[in-house]
């Protein structure tokens, strides 16, 4: 694989005044995402008590991430062809689409469909906030800004339990979901008028239809697999291996599509042209394991071995995401000033490591402060890990496939969350089949940390192997081609 950087792309032009407040606008639709799952999980109990259908419960988070992973990159790819702004924008009404329906049903069938509505408009929040800060920023001056994502992560992993359990306890369930539209409206108009990108020329695309339903099928079948194992199917029924091997068949016949495509739904080239690509997917995925197995089984063990109140469930992780916010925006100002950025996730990682290490060592007896001071040694980890693979991402490429390298890693992310959650999943059920509740939960939380820092260390070991190529700068803005004219502004 060639190690060199991509050609030289056009740069960013000059960032516009007040771009802070800009960008505000485009992290107060990426925190939509953030908060919903959380919210709607404090809900889910009260939802069932109304709607039925426990058997299908999981499915109103299945339908939900599916919908996120299949469509991440195609809203990434589509918004480098007709422009980021209007595929954002499109995006946010999708998703509030999704959130009047979901609010609005009146059976558990009902809300899995509209819960699925909501995925593919939040793949579009995910994929498109981080294109437009790669566009509007260049990633050696993305660390001034780093801060302002990492908080937003944190908001929506502490904010999003405590948000629902006061609308799902005062205004009843379907404010989980109303919820969503104010904030919704108001970051929709606020980049609407705000957001200035350049004009994209106009030309005839062919849309890669057959990449598109092929990584839908291949995304579906694993995620699938990996969600029934263990839990609804048994690890060798013949449900969990179709799934698996209709997503793998998929995959391959993905790849050869993708090759000749026109214009690949998800450019094979990134992956191939530079192995720093690869390897940041590598850590984002790893990443996105360790945040989603930390907000959703540390809680639980908190709660089930430690008594702690489930009230309070989202100021469980404050030991966790404090330190992601404070170490990402001093990390992203130290990478901005000296243009140096591999010691971070070699750090990160390491760090992930150890933290997931000393969390797989808990048992009945541990106290809550150990807890938190583990959790401390993680979210230091993340603060210098999460932000930084994906500008390592974005420096791989060029500007043109900004958007498609920016899905790839909200789909990296997405994946590694989704499928280690299904995996953890299937480790607590086994662990508590024949224990009571506090030593199993304490048993089957030791065993997925275990699996936890496996994968940390596989990530460690990615990111010594990064090439830390420079950071590209703010360049002079391009000059538009006088032969063609252009588009209206996005």
């Amino acid at each position: 694989m060639p190690d060199s950087a991509p050609a030289p792309a056009p740069e960013a032009p000059p960032p516009p005044a007040g771009l802070r407040w800009t960008l505000l606008g485009v992290m107060l639709a990426m925190l939509l995402g953030m908060l919903d799952n959380n919210i709607v999980g404090t809900a889910m109990p009260t939802i069932v008590g109304e709607l039925g259908g426990l058997a299908h419960l999981s499915w109103v988070v299945t339908a939900y991430t599916l919908a996120t992973a299949v469509s991440t990159p195609v809203w990434g790819k589509l918004g480098d062809l007709y422009g980021r702004k209007r595929l954002f924008l499109a995006s946010i009404g999708v998703f509030l689409l999704g959130s009047a329906l979901s609010g609005a049903a009146r059976s558990m069938d009902q809300l899995i469909a509209f819960r699925a509505v909501q995925g593919i408009g939040a793949g579009g929040l995910g994929a498109g906030a981080f294109a437009l800060i790669g566009a509007l920023v260049p990633p050696r001056e993305r660390g001034h800004y780093q801060g302002m994502t990492a908080t937003v992560m944190a908001l929506g992993t502490v904010g999003g339990p405590l948000l629902g359990g006061v609308l799902t306890g005062h205004l009843g369930w379907r404010w989980s979901f109303y919820v969503n539209l104010p904030l919704g409206l108001l970051a929709l108009v606020w980049v609407g008028v705000r957001l200035k990108l350049p004009a994209v020329r106009a030309k005839a695309v062919r849309i890669d239809y057959g990449g598109i339903a092929l990584l839908t099928v291949a995304i579906g079948g694993v995620v699938l697999a990996a969600t029934w194992a263990g839990s609804t199917y048994a690890w060798g029924s013949w449900q969990v291996l179709a799934a698996f091997g209709a997503g793998l068949l998929a995959l391959a016949g993905f790849l050869a599509v993708e090759r000749r495509a026109p214009e690949p739904v998800l450019p094979l080239t990134l992956f191939t042209a530079n192995r720093n690509f690869p390897l940041a997917q590598a850590l984002v995925l790893a990443a996105g394991v360790v945040m989603f197995c930390c907000s959703l089984y540390l809680p639980l063990f908190q709660q089930t071995v430690q008594g702690a109140s489930a009230t309070n469930s989202g100021l469980l992780l404050l030991p966790l995401m404090a330190p992601v916010a404070l170490v990402s925006n001093v990390a992203g100002k130290l990478m901005s000033r000296t243009g140096r950025y591999k010691i971070f996730p070699v750090l990160g990682t390491a760090l992930l490591t150890l933290g997931s290490v000393l969390l797989a060592t808990m048992d009945t007896g541990t106290p809550r402060w150990l807890t938190s001071c583990y959790l401390v040694l993680l979210g230091t980890g993340l603060g210098l890990l999460m932000q930084m693979a994906s500008t390592i991402a974005q420096n791989s490429v060029g500007m043109r496939d900004l958007g498609a390298a920016s899905a790839a890693s909200n789909l990296s992310r997405t994946l590694g969350g989704s499928l280690g959650v299904a995996v953890a999943g299937s480790l607590l059920a086994a662990a508590t089949g024949d224990r009571g509740a506090s030593a199993g939960t304490a048993s089957g939380v030791s065993h997925i940390f275990v699996l936890v820092a496996a994968v940390c260390a596989a990530g460690f070991l990615a990111s010594l192997y990064l090439k830390e190529v420079p950071l590209r700068g703010r360049g002079p803005a391009p000059r538009p081609a006088k032969a063609e004219p252009a588009a209206p502004a996005r």
